[in-house]
């Protein structure tokens, strides 16, 4: 195990990872970061299939949620087999299990939704039956409520292999994360960046969090660097949010922070049912310095926003779902 004397720098760091090309691209540009920051440290990477790498026949609503995704992971660092996990933040649940803790989320990337076809330029040129892809319930009520005319269907895999169906014939257009296109040099096959007005973000979308065990000061030093507190502070409203809700798949929650002002920090969040016949939105703000570390602040706008769907029906939709 690295040293974890006070203000050491630890010899080596195993950085635990799913093997998807995007999950490694993540734990890539983790490492190459420590690596700038600390020359002397021997990062390496762990690669690992997660219990949501290897269910590929089912939504992950009726599987569990996205917290298949991380578990294995997670394992790794509660036994000492790493030091560090990197997620991409939407896949991390909302309570962390005991012993763990997020020690750094860096700079997030565009939290937009994206809309790409080779048939189509754009969602309102989609003719009736198109036939769209998405893993996603949140992704699908928004998109059956603008488009009820279009074809909805699950689709599941790493990004190649959602783009290799779709290049293939099986899907005329599909739904994905921009950041990831983004991140895999695949940004000229998104046709359409969807705003937030047409497609509200999940919680944490486009950001990475770097998870370590709560007893690793050393490692807490080491990531520090990594951390940026606008974004940490954005992505905490909108999980408060997702909490407050009970946040997990089996619902389309919504929810999307930005700064709206240099001390602004404006939330818009939705929920609804899977086939878009119901949306309910709530927003509110609060001032905030996005250099600060008030946390307090930035979580109890999202509860308040959470608790005002819970007002409007929330609370019976998510029994019903």
């Amino acid at each position: 195990m690295p040293s974890k004397r006070e203000g050491a720098v630890p010899q080596r760091v195993v950085i635990a990872t799913r093997e998807s090309r995007l999950a490694m691209w993540q734990a890539e540009h983790v490492r190459d970061e420590l690596k700038r920051l600390y020359p002397d440290c021997d990062v390496v990477i762990d690669g690992m299939t997660t219990q949501g790498d290897r269910i590929l026949d089912r939504t992950l609503s009726k599987v569990g949620g996205k917290g298949l995704f991380v578990k294995e992971l997670e394992s790794a660092l509660l036994e000492g087999r790493a030091d560090l996990a990197v997620h991409s933040l939407k896949d991390v649940p909302m309570t962390l299990a005991d012993g763990l803790m997020l020690a750094a989320i860096p700079p997030r990337e565009d939290a937009r939704d994206a809309f790409v076809s080779n048939l189509h330029a754009s969602p309102d040129a989609l003719p009736p039956g198109t036939v769209v892809g998405t893993s996603s319930l949140r992704r699908e009520s928004q998109f059956r409520a603008m488009y009820p005319h279009v074809h909805i269907v699950p689709v599941r895999g790493n990004v190649g292999t959602r783009l290799d169906k779709l290049d293939r014939g099986d899907f005329d257009a599909m739904l994905l994360a921009t950041a990831g296109l983004v991140r895999l040099g695949l940004e000229s096959r998104i046709r359409v960046r969807m705003e937030p007005e047409q497609s509200l973000p999940s919680p944490g979308q486009g950001a990475l969090a770097i998870e370590i065990a709560a007893d690793r000061a050393d490692l807490a030093r080491l990531l520090a660097p990594l951390h940026d507190r606008s974004t940490a502070l954005a992505v905490l409203a909108e999980r408060a949010v997702s909490r407050a809700l009970g946040g997990n798949c089996t619902m389309p929650l919504g929810a999307y922070a930005r700064w709206t002002a240099p001390d602004r920090l404006s939330l818009a969040a939705l929920l609804g049912r899977p086939d878009g016949s119901l949306l309910m939105t709530a927003s509110g703000s609060v001032s905030l310095d996005p250099a600060s570390d008030d946390t307090d602040a930035a979580e109890a706008l999202g509860r308040d926003v959470g608790e005002s769907l819970l007002a409007q029906g929330g609370a019976a939709l998510i029994e019903a779902l």
